[in-house]
């Protein structure tokens, strides 16, 4: 449905990123913050997902600082090369490809960062961060409680499984404690349970998340 696009980051960097369009005219765009697994084909159909839902979609390759292409599966091997990965990019650094991606998109209308795993923590520290940012969503972002002396600029909205292994609920009512402004959800679920290509999903979990995230974006 989508295509790749050039970016440019404030660094000079040069990576991908995946766009899919919206069908008809847009209510504004999104970014996608991938997972630790690269842009591989679940999150280019999450953006397809929402560029049927009405909204420009764009998920850029954050992976491309190491090399372009990085597309991991849900596998043993493909969680340990992604956590290394993931491992040798520091977020400030990632943060510079997601405002690229923000810039990119933002012409289509008020941007919302949307994150999963990884992309999850980046999300938060994208509504701490970043301009041009309208609200964020993330989803199992594990690491945020290290970073909550950082406040949200805009209106954020966090979505926790109480099943995460990676992801103590103590983090989570520490963060729910420090940021009372920020929406918290918890759903019995385990980590990733918004992936349909992962052992752990859960559909009712991922439908209830997704409604709520859309209900959130369209609100005022």
């Amino acid at each position: 449905m989508g295509n790749f696009v050039d970016l440019k980051a404030e660094d000079g960097h040069d990576l991908m990123a995946y766009v899919a369009k919206a069908e008809g005219n847009a209510k504004g765009a999104i970014v996608i913050i991938q997972e630790i697994f690269g842009v591989n084909p679940h999150i280019q159909s999450v953006c397809d997902g929402y560029a049927k839902a009405g909204y420009t979609a764009i998920a850029p390759a954050l992976f491309d600082r190491i090399k372009p292409g990085i597309e991991l599966g849900y596998t043993e091997e493909g969680v340990k090369t992604g956590l290394e990965y993931k491992n040798t990019i520091e977020p400030d650094t990632a943060l510079k490809d997601v405002k690229a991606a923000v810039d990119y998109i933002s012409s289509v209308g008020k941007v919302t960062v949307i994150g999963y795993c990884w992309g999850g923590l980046l999300t938060y520290l994208s509504a701490c961060k970043l301009d041009g940012i309208f609200k964020a969503v993330g989803y199992y972002g594990g690491g945020i409680g290290n970073y909550v002396d950082n406040t949200p600029q805009v209106p954020t909205l966090l979505h926790f499984g109480d099943q995460d292994h990676a992801i103590p609920l103590d983090e989570v009512e520490a963060v729910k404690k420090a940021h009372p402004e920020v929406e918290v959800h918890i759903y019995a679920a385990g980590h990733g349970f918004n992936c349909d290509a992962r052992g752990s999903y859960d559909k009712a979990s991922a439908d209830l998340a997704l409604d709520r995230t859309l209900k959130f974006i369209e609100g005022a």
